[in-house]
């Protein structure tokens, strides 16, 4: 595998051996392969990188727009040179199919080209009128300082570039740790780019390491302003906390439990192809995937044939093969709790339309039908090729199900009345709703983001730009001021 020997963290401008004397091994969840050996870098190379960030960031946050541009254009022209290569390891890594890899290479190129259109936020300013007289009101936007960037196994390259490339854009420097079983394409190759694009040393220090060995040190560090995590509900519970007792930002996208809703008057073909994409890319393995499948009881069986008809065709096995859909999850342990949830749900009642099975770590679509929204299935992010399909006996009954959940990321709703499904969608309680479309959408320049139990605040242009600075206000007396007393 090109890039194997770039197994190392990368601290201060440096590739660096980990010193805890302990390895991770990198392998193939579809056959178990080794991919490379990590060294797992220790508590103190995390303290001493978020030092180095401190200082880094002293010297960056007075670079130009145009200085800041160049180090991500360069950035862009390295992924975009190592195409083939970088796919290969997004394959090879996650178990992504090679729809999932051009995606995500996709969304991480994407990403950096729109940091280089708001470079020159930092140090705008704007001046506000005052009651006193002589008073200049002056607000200026500075960088926030330095991040605290953790993101997860199954979208590794754009979910930490998300935090990464707005970061470095805006001024500010960023302590990075991906997960480990993905360590290339979640952070060594991202470092890689950078280094190759001229980053100045310790503006970004990637960190590859477990919790054994550092717990909460990314989170209880004094020195980060921020901190981004991109993971499960329960995970983020932990950090809002650690970071609420801190007065510390944060940006967090968990977990979601995504309703597909198919109101009455919708095209059911398009319905079907729309769900098995939304349900399927990346076997479930996606925050936004479709979790639940909510359908008008007049196209119910209608819809759960073609839908099962559909997912029974769809090819699985290696994902090296460009036919391959359904590639392997991540791990044993995934494959293994997606298993207890099919049955958990057996068990309670829950009628299969579609068996699957286990081949290795690959799991075929399993459909439950006639699920009820109270069923744990229902109110359980699978992350797995598993999906319930319930039954609304009206549009309006539909919207209900949907939103009778702890979780708020992502949605769609299907109809042939899109102004209606528009007004529809602003009653779902979710940071994202799409109309004629599957649940899993992301881009560079619109909100992204969670309500509920699925985050706080929003990624994408502009309102990263709100998330990653601080504003500051200046006033300058331009006469002398007269005082009461």
């Amino acid at each position: 595998m090109k890039f194997s020997s770039l197994n190392k963290s990368y601290i201060n401008g440096e590739w660096a051996e980990g010193l805890t004397g302990r390895t991770n091994d990198i392998l193939n969840p579809f056959d178990g392969s080794l991919l490379s050996t990590v060294s797992l870098a220790s508590s103190q190379q995390v303290q001493e990188s978020f030092e180095h960030a401190k200082e880094a960031q002293k010297e960056w946050a007075k670079t130009t727009p145009e200085q800041r541009n160049e180090i991500l254009r360069k950035a862009v022209s390295y992924f975009q040179e190592n195409r083939e290569d970088i796919m290969d390891v997004i394959v090879r890594e996650t178990g992504g199919s090679l729809i999932k890899a051009n995606a995500e290479l996709g969304l991480t190129i994407e990403i950096l080209k729109e940091a280089m259109t708001y470079t020159h936020e930092v140090n705008r300013v704007h001046e506000v009128p005052s009651a006193v007289e002589g008073k200049v009101n002056r607000i200026h936007r500075r960088p926030l300082g330095v991040i605290s960037s953790i993101s997860p196994f199954n979208f590794p390259m754009n979910l930490s570039v998300r935090t990464i490339a707005p970061a470095i854009a805006l001024g500010n420097s960023v302590v990075h740790k991906p997960d480990v079983q993905v360590s290339y394409s979640g952070g060594i190759i991202i470092a890689a780019a950078f280094e190759y694009a001229g980053l100045p040393k310790g503006v970004l220090n990637m960190i590859i390491t477990d919790l054994e060995e550092i717990g909460d040190d990314m989170l209880t560090n004094p020195i980060p302003r921020l901190i981004s995590f991109t993971g499960s509900t329960p995970v983020g519970r932990h950090i809002g906390e650690v970071a609420g007792k801190n007065l510390k930002r944060v940006a967090l996208e968990l977990g979601g439990n995504n309703p597909f809703i198919v109101l009455s008057d919708a095209n059911v073909d398009r319905a079907a192809d729309a769900a098995i994409f939304g349900k399927y890319l990346h076997q479930g393995q996606i925050c936004m995937s479709i979790n639940r499948l909510i359908v008008h009881k007049d196209l119910y069986e209608d819809f759960i044939g073609k839908f099962v008809e559909r997912a029974k065709a769809l090819p699985y096995g290696n994902p090296l093969d460009p036919k391959t859909v359904i590639g392997p999850l991540v791990n044993e342990s995934q494959i293994e709790k997606a298993q207890r949830y099919i049955e958990e749900a057996k068990q309670s009642g829950a009628v299969l339309a579609l068996e699957g099975k286990r081949e290795g770590n690959v799991l075929t679509p399993y459909i439950f039908r006639d699920v009820k929204n109270t069923d744990k299935i229902a109110q359980t992010e699978l992350f797995s090729p598993i999906v319930s399909i319930i039954r609304a006996e009206s549009d309006e009954e539909a919207i209900e199900i949907a939103n009778d959940t702890e979780y708020g990321l992502s949605s769609a709703i299907f109809t042939d009345d899109l102004e209606r499904g528009e007004r529809l969608g602003l009653e779902i309680d979710s940071g994202m709703t799409h109309i004629n479309d599957q649940t899993v959408n992301d881009g560079p320049n619109v909100a992204f983001g969670g309500n509920k139990l699925s985050g706080m605040g929003r990624f994408g242009n502009p309102w990263v730009v709100e998330e990653f600075t601080v504003t500051k206000w200046i006033s300058k007396q331009t006469v002398a001021r007269q005082y009461p007393f």
